[in-house]
């Protein structure tokens, strides 16, 4: 591991952006969802950048509607990347439930990843709302009881607002996430035991076999469960191919936003919030436990201490690989 100053992997990670084709507007979208990610501690950060990376589809287009009502809308991302897509349909669902207190924003034809999921949640909360985060991908995960890739990683996040820092959780459906595999493949690390099969169906801790396998989905069949929900959200609900998938990256997204105000005052809703997160908080503890972290803390306090440090530790192969790609 080796540190290395914030402002100096803004500069590079910006610098890997542009020679991977993105405009400078898009390469600030891009760099904010990505920071989100590494500066938590995050396995969604500048590994995405290195090895294929993201470059930009030189045949994109601009975003389109494909259809549109007070409350809804479903973009053609146009084959834009995911963290450029999902944050423009963030902001247009953040502004219908302004408007008409729910917006429900589904996307399809982006090509690729859309990121830490939780960094959308955490800006939809932080503006006063409640989000609920779907994200598709290509072909990783198995159903429960098989070994052949179908679902995507299918990670949900929600995010909440409180009087104080929003409460913010975001997880993969699958035991580990994809991003993670390749991490570790880079760093030269295996992977945890029993969260993927080789391509014969075996558990394997070797990154490689894992990537050319299958990821097994959390909690057996509870998790496959959802996964297969996030499925459905992500690919039958926004896609525009009779079966619900389309090309190997078109990765689908549906965003809901709620305007706490249809039920209660906005402030009276986050205090309430915040008196239940207290509550929890001074809940009995186990032997052992020394405090009670609710979602989104953590990494709140990692990236607190990340910037209070001015800078952040980083293996030195996932760095290596990093300033390889900028220049």
């Amino acid at each position: 591991m080796m540190k290395v100053q914030v402002d100096e992997l803004k500069r590079v990670t910006l610098q890997v952006l542009a020679r991977s084709g993105y405009p400078p507007d898009e390469c600030e979208t891009i760099l904010n969802v990505i920071m989100y990610a590494q500066l938590r501690g995050n396995n969604q950060g500048i590994v995405k950048l290195i090895g294929a990376g993201m470059p930009r589809d030189k045949a994109c287009k601009p975003i389109t509607t494909q259809r549109d009502t007070k409350l809804s809308a479903l973009l053609d991302g146009g084959r834009n990347s995911g963290m450029v897509v999902v944050t423009y349909a963030m902001k247009l669902a953040i502004q219908k439930a302004g408007e008409h207190g729910i917006g429900i924003v589904g996307t399809n034809n982006t090509n690729s990843s859309t990121g830490a999921i939780g960094y959308y949640a955490s800006q939809i909360a932080q503006a006063g709302y409640i989000g609920l985060v779907f994200s598709g991908s290509g072909e990783y995960m198995a159903m429960h009881g098989s070994y052949q890739p179908i679902f995507g990683t299918n990670p949900l996040a929600f995010g909440i607002p409180t009087t104080g820092k929003p409460i913010v959780f975001d997880m993969a459906t699958a035991s580990i996430a994809r991003f993670g595999i390749v991490e570790a493949k880079t760093a030269g690390r295996s992977i945890p035991e029993g969260v993927a099969y080789d391509n014969k169906g075996e558990i394997t801790t070797d990154p490689a076999a894992a990537l050319g396998g299958a990821i097994r989905a959390f909690g057996g069949y509870k998790g496959a469960a959802l996964a297969l929900l996030v499925e459905v959200l992500t690919h039958p609900l926004v896609s525009t191919t009779p079966d619900g998938k389309g090309h190997k990256s078109d990765w689908g997204n549906l965003l809901l936003v709620i305007d706490p105000e249809l039920l209660v005052d906005g402030d009276t809703f986050a205090e309430r919030t915040s008196s239940l997160v207290q509550r929890l908080k001074d809940a009995q503890k186990l032997p052992g436990v020394y405090e009670i972290l609710v979602p989104g803390e953590r990494g709140d306090r990692f990236m607190d201490s990340v910037m209070q440090a001015g800078s952040i530790e980083i293996e030195d192969q996932l760095w290596a690989a990093l300033q390889q790609a900028a220049n």
